[in-house]
């Protein structure tokens, strides 16, 4: 499939042939990487190559705890290639309280921009295009691939970090942007800051905003939301750091398809009766399971997302593609995803114990101007909490309000703690 037309193209295949597609490269991925450091042992027993897509559940599932690094900061262990054929290094949240590393070898990120085309294509994205990235070039991956795919794509792309919403309003006007890429609730965010200012967003030159990064996209109250304030048509997109731009927005706007050339799409419950995952019938809320078929530097098979969804293989939408209505309903863990980050309970309690061993402490979400806030109070002196911002701040890239309190300020729980407050 060619760039520029890979939605396209997709409408074309046959479920026999993509099911052809998927099996080649399944198999080609597993013949290169099963004798690599990682998945040697993980792999082991299993009969390679697979005779059908059947046969893939007859691999072991993958889960984030699975791939964490021995060491903080440590890359995850599905990339166990020499560090030197990799060439780009990202962050995405961990579980214990340090960020875990993503690394991309030349022909990985080549294929995250072949994911990216769907997303493109279904925004109807143009070398006429003037784009504005409305988030922080930091560490986490975020639209580093979106910037990447559209300057591929010859659309005239503008950085937006590292600047307020009213210079990015401002910049808006200044370049006379099409399209925008943020996070819903980014989007909203700025529709707020525009009112205050009595500037009329409809005016404006925007068309499409791409969201990602968290639900919202594919949610209706939302979507509906910022496309009237914005007179423009809003497009989702899915993916993660570990797995890679997964799926795009529907033609609709009710869901997300998984983009199944690149990516097997497994719809799994979980249970007492099933530990390893049963399959569902269409519409039947389950956990997706993916298998990335390009990431050859740092594949993942079976991977457990978190992600809840209730997918359809049968349905009437243009693209064949499975389709998750309402995009993803929620999670199986106790993930939250903050301005566009997720962001794990278990790693702010880590971060909280290098500062505070015993303190008690508990974790705060509230919603104000349609942007997610996380808040953290803790027993402790003021100094503690000063430094422990300054550790929150470093190790997930954002800026959270940490509240000293006096001792015996909050509750204590003699059975399992309640920490996690969500005022949304």
């Amino acid at each position: 499939m060619s760039a520029e037309n890979a939605y396209r193209d997709s409408l074309a295949l046959s479920s026999d042939q993509l099911r052809s597609i998927q099996l080649g490269k399944l198999n080609t991925m597993l013949m290169q990487v099963c004798e690599r450091p990682y998945f040697s042992g993980h792999l082991a027993g299993s009969l390679i190559p697979l005779k059908s897509l059947e046969d893939l559940a007859s691999l072991p599932l993958m889960t984030k705890d699975a791939l964490l690094g021995d060491t903080r900061c440590s890359p995850g262990r599905v990339f166990d290639l020499p560090r030197c054929q990799y060439t780009r290094l990202h962050q995405t949240s961990g579980t214990r309280g340090f960020p875990m590393a993503v690394l991309d070898t030349p022909d990985d990120w080549a294929w995250w921009l072949r994911c990216w085309d769907f997303v493109l294509d279904a925004a109807n994205v143009t070398d006429q295009d003037v784009a504005l990235m409305a988030f922080s070039f930091g560490p986490f991956i975020g639209f580093w691939t979106a910037h990447d795919a559209l300057v591929r794509r010859r659309a005239t792309v503008v950085p937006g970090g590292g600047m307020s919403s009213e210079n990015r309003l401002q910049m808006i006007n200044d370049y006379e942007c099409t399209v925008m890429c943020c996070t819903p609730t980014y989007a909203l965010h700025l529709s707020e800051v525009a009112k205050k200012l009595g500037i009329d967003l409809t005016r404006n030159t925007v068309s499409r905003i791409i969201v990602a990064g968290e639900p919202g996209g594919s949610i209706a109250s939302i979507r509906h939301t910022i496309e009237h304030a914005w007179g423009a048509k809003v497009i989702d997109h899915t993916g993660a750091s570990e797995v890679g731009a997964w799926g795009f927005g529907s033609d609709d706007g009710r869901g997300i398809h998984v983009i199944e050339t690149e990516f097997i799409a497994e719809c799994l419950v979980f249970d007492d009766d099933s530990p390893g995952g049963r399959t569902v019938d269409d519409g039947e809320p389950a956990e997706l399971v993916l298998t990335s078929l390009g990431r050859l530097g740092g594949p993942v098979l079976r991977y457990r997302t978190g992600d809840i969804v209730r997918g359809y293989r049968n349905h009437d939408q243009p693209c064949k593609f499975l389709w998750l209505d309402g995009g993803v309903l929620g999670r199986s863990d106790d993930m939250i995803v903050i301005r566009g980050v997720n962001v794990f309970p278990s790693s702010i309690e880590a971060i909280i114990r290098e500062v505070e061993s015993t303190a008690e402490f508990r974790i705060i979400v509230t919603r104000k101007n349609h942007m997610d806030q996380l808040a953290i109070e803790v027993e402790a002196e003021q100094s503690s909490a000063d430094r422990l911002a300054g550790l929150l701040r470093d190790r997930l890239a954002m800026r959270i309000d940490v509240q000293a309190l006096p001792s015996e300020s909050l509750p204590k729980f003699e059975a399992k703690a309640k920490r996690l407050i969500d005022r949304r």
